[in-house]
């Protein structure tokens, strides 16, 4: 049970820290070209 005094806030704290790394994620633009990056494979760019 004594367990649970440092298990529950580090659990806590490593939530938040994946939360904010999605929200940096989000702010930072990652997740605005979904399919350019899938289409781009496709084409064949000879220079």
């Amino acid at each position: 049970m004594s367990g649970l005094i440092y298990l529950i806030p580090i659990a806590l704290a490593l939530g938040l820290l994946a939360l904010g790394a999605f929200l940096w994620s989000l702010k930072a633009g990652q997740y605005e070209d979904m399919d350019g990056a899938a289409e781009r494979i496709l084409h064949d760019d000879e220079d």
